[in-house]
């Protein structure tokens, strides 16, 4: 017999660019508000799972002794852009299987001590070898849809006015800028054609943390209706559909059929969107719109906040910020303040049920590390 797991409590630090911080500080600014959010004491926690990709060695332990929660199970995932929802994948499964009543999970990533531009691909990957960065390979798929299913360049833009005007209202986010028009998202300095700066994310720092618990169920937890977790497969010219696709269909199809839901129910999504065309073919993936369909739905104001199905109300990657780490984990305390009707001027009107899709970058030559997708209610 499985027990249910909720979210009990969420918290995050603000996300910029801090070099002069301590990773592990931005970590316990995270937990703090966390753990009073979930009204509980910190020996109640009974594991901590950390989930950070460029974190130094012995960065949870760190993060667990500033704490004071010593001689409890703790471990670290890696798992690219993924890890944060990797950790909290881990700890729901662990609260439904009885291991753990209360389990602390946290993201955490100082990126701006590490990388001022793209991060640096792997050299011993096809990826690498081929000085193909993560831009390059997002506009690789932008590039492609132009041709094979007239996406515009307008359609691309409109994904990053969209988030870009939500993130105005995000005071957390590390860009809250003037809000930009088509005109300025298109002139702005090219970075792999025929994405340009403003449809790019920017390097962040930042954390997130989650309180995932069982056996209780108080009018602000949320519950976890599916969460669903999956790795990458072998992507090469004998796949039909661009990288990372099939990634995001698979654990969006487990996903939604754990939760016994379609897409169409659900209210509120935050999505990977690195970059504008991420958005675009993920929402594809997980059904909301044909293949090739996608850059409508920004356009038609169907993903806006005020929509039929708001994505990425926080202003997501492109504004908030992409700490890898500690994505998963934001983007999970968005959907929770969302469901909880405490986002603020950020509020969507519509807030029953949201998703939270993550997708760790391509590595190896397959169609993404891994993607996380999980299903919350209120």
């Amino acid at each position: 017999m499985t027990a249910d797991a909720s979210i009990w409590g969420v918290g995050t630090s603000d996300f910029g660019v801090f070099p002069d911080r301590r990773v592990e500080g931005l970590a316990w600014e995270a937990v703090t508000e966390a753990i009073a959010d979930a009204e509980i004491t910190p020996d109640q926690v009974d594991a901590i799972v950390v989930g950070s990709v460029f974190g130094p060695p012995g960065v949870a332990t760190r993060i667990q002794r500033g704490l004071g929660l010593g001689a409890i199970p703790m471990w670290t995932i890696e798992n690219a852009c993924a890890s944060g929802t990797s950790a909290y994948h881990e700890a729901v499964t662990a609260v439904r299987q009885g291991r753990f009543g209360c389990v602390l999970v946290i993201g955490v990533e100082q990126m701006s001590t590490l990388f001022t531009g793209a991060i640096v691909p792997e050299a011993t990957d096809p990826e690498g070898a081929s000085g193909l960065p993560l831009p390059g390979l997002y506009a690789l798929t932008a590039a492609r849809y132009m041709d094979v299913h007239g996406l515009t360049p307008e359609q691309l833009a409109a994904v990053a006015v969209k988030n870009k005007s939500n993130g105005l209202h995000n005071p957390r986010a590390h860009l809250r800028g003037d809000p930009p028009t088509i005109e300025s998202v298109l002139q702005s300095r090219p970075i792999a054609d025929p994405l340009t700066m403003l449809q790019c994310c920017p390097t962040t720092d930042g954390a997130g943390a989650i309180v995932v618990g069982a056996g209780r169920r108080g009018p602000r937890d949320v519950v976890v209706e599916a969460s669903a977790s999956v790795s990458g497969r072998p992507w090469d010219h004998r796949n039909d559909e661009v990288w990372g696709f099939n990634c995001v269909r698979r654990a969006g199809d487990q996903a939604l059929r754990e939760a016994g839901r379609g897409i169409d129910e659900i209210d509120v999504l935050e999505v990977h969107d690195a970059f504008t065309i991420g958005e675009i073919t993920t929402l594809e993936a997980l059904r909301m719109a044909e293949i090739g369909s996608g850059g409508d739905l920004a356009v038609s104001g169907h993903t806006a906040r005020a929509g039929r199905q708001p994505v990425n109300p926080s202003g997501g990657l492109l504004s908030r910020g992409h700490p890898l780490g500690a994505t998963g984990t934001a983007q999970l305390a968005e959907v929770v303040w969302q469901l909880r009707g405490e986002a603020d001027r950020r509020q969507v009107a519509r807030h029953g049920v949201g998703l939270v899709e993550t997708m760790g970058g391509g590595a190896a030559g397959m169609d993404g590390n891994a993607c996380v997708v999980t299903v919350v209610s209120i």
